[in-house]
């Protein structure tokens, strides 16, 4: 049974936090005087406040959103938008560990629901519902704390992800919606590219939530799907694949990945965009948006133009390595898929820039970037400032120091400060295989410091 904090959980009934509203309505504090002066031409005017009382408007009560893997970087960052707009928000957790679950189940605005989507049992031919293969076999669908999340919701933002049986748990969220009567459902979705074009090979954590996509599009759920572009917030100089910004000796950084230099890849800072887009969706309604989908992508740049902006927000050298996906810690299966299909896909020896297949898999949709998000939310948060403003923050919290360090001897500190960081992950890995037989259902959570708080890539 699900546990509910906050609004939240222990057992099923929600706890509902006492704040200074009146029926869902912050108070409204009467002022006695105007603000304007009175030798202010508006002064005058009919509609000044001393002299024209417009009659009060019926205000209908805010709306609440049901979201699931509420740590995860979009849902929020939906949820701090959301809730500072006056939305309420009942929202999925699978644990209440690190500083965005805390974040979440300390909103006064939101409700939590603490558990897995899935659940852990021995298949049988009675239970239908049951994953036999795949990497969590006995795995079921939690349809009491799902049937609960919907509980007097009228919109979703639903970003599923690899904990159990993503299929099977996105059919039940959306059949669970549908009977909850949803009236607008946004599914964070991306392709399967070997639906686009036989030859190009499908990437495991991207086909299922295309699956998922189609049949949301069955059931006839008023749906929109959201495509996110690479999240700026990847990068990071410890040794993990694919978006690693390894430090060199010099100062400088190198980011090594197969795709070609010279072909333009759809960019998005999650943490601080995801949520006013998602909100703007929301605002215009199903009408508008029904069916289509959107690529959250505010930048397009080829990998060599993503290193200039880095370089010129971090202030060193940044160069990009076209070639394999370097593996140099342990990582979990499935995981490991995903980067062997994708090295296929975005193919390292392939020198045409043409052949390359679109990051989202439709033409159409890539030609979009960056216009149509543009159109939902004009203040994005680029990938020059982040590497400016947040990319040496969120380095500091891994344990890194590098930007702190003095020009003299920077070089010698560097290294021991990498060499401690990856050691103190290794270590960390070693003891979660020594306490814990259960290292797939830890999905694809990268272990150590801050990375530790938030699941990898969601």
């Amino acid at each position: 049974m699900p546990a509910q904090i906050n609004g939240s959980v222990t057992g099923a009934l929600p706890i509902h936090i006492a704040t200074d509203q009146t029926n869902g309505f912050h108070k409204q504090h009467k002022h006695s005087r105007s603000s304007y002066s009175e030798s202010s031409p508006l002064a005058n005017s009919r509609n000044n406040s001393l002299t024209f009382r417009p009659t009060k408007r019926f205000m209908s009560a805010p709306k609440t959103i049901a979201v699931i893997n509420a740590s995860g970087r979009q849902a929020a960052s939906l949820i701090r938008v959301a809730t500072a707009v006056g939305y309420h928000v009942r929202a999925q957790l699978r644990n209440l560990e690190g500083v965005v679950a805390t974040e979440v189940s300390t909103n006064p605005n939101v409700t939590v629901f603490v558990g897995e989507l899935y659940t852990r049992h021995q298949p049988t031919k009675e239970n239908k519902d049951v994953t036999q293969n795949g990497p969590m076999p006995g795995v079921g669908v939690n349809h009491e704390l799902i049937e609960n999340l919907f509980r007097g919701a009228q919109l979703a933002f639903i970003n599923t992800t690899f904990y159990g049986d993503e299929l099977q748990i996105g059919k039940a969220l959306a059949d669970a919606a549908k009977r909850a009567n949803i009236q607008h459902y946004i599914y964070s979705s991306m392709p399967d590219h070997a639906a686009y074009n036989s030859e190009w090979p499908s990437l495991p954590l991207w086909a299922a939530k295309h699956k998922v996509e189609e049949y949301v599009r069955e059931l006839g759920l008023p749906a929109t799907f959201v495509y996110t572009g690479i999240y700026n917030n990847n990068f990071t100089s410890l040794l993990y694949p694919l978006f690693c910004m390894e430090l060199q000796p010099d100062g400088s950084f190198t980011w090594q990945a197969p795709f070609h230099e010279n072909v333009k890849l759809p960019w998005l800072d999650a943490e601080h965009d995801v949520g006013p887009a998602v909100i703007q969706l929301f605002k215009d309604g199903v009408s508008k948006w029904a069916g289509e989908r959107i690529a959250l992508a505010y930048e397009y740049l080829t990998p060599i133009e993503a290193c200039e902006l880095f370089a010129r927000g971090v202030g060193r050298p940044v160069r990009y390595v076209r070639g394999p996906i370097e593996i140099k810690v342990r990582i979990p299966t499935g995981y490991r898929e995903q980067l062997e299909a994708l090295e296929k896909l975005f193919d390292y020896t392939q020198k045409d820039p043409a052949k390359q297949p679109p990051y989202f898999g439709d033409p159409k949709l890539e030609a979009s970037c960056p216009r149509e998000a543009l159109e939902l939310w004009e203040g994005p948060r680029g990938l020059e400032e982040y590497a400016r403003e947040m990319f040496p923050l969120e380095e500091e919290a891994n344990g890194l120091t590098w930007m702190f360090e003095e020009e003299e001897d920077s070089q010698e500190a560097r290294i021991q400060a990498t060499t401690t960081s990856v050691e103190n992950l290794r270590i960390q890995d070693d003891v979660e295989d020594e306490s814990s037989d259960d290292d797939e259902d830890e999905g694809l959570v990268m272990r150590g410091l801050k990375r530790a708080e938030e699941s990898w890539l969601a």
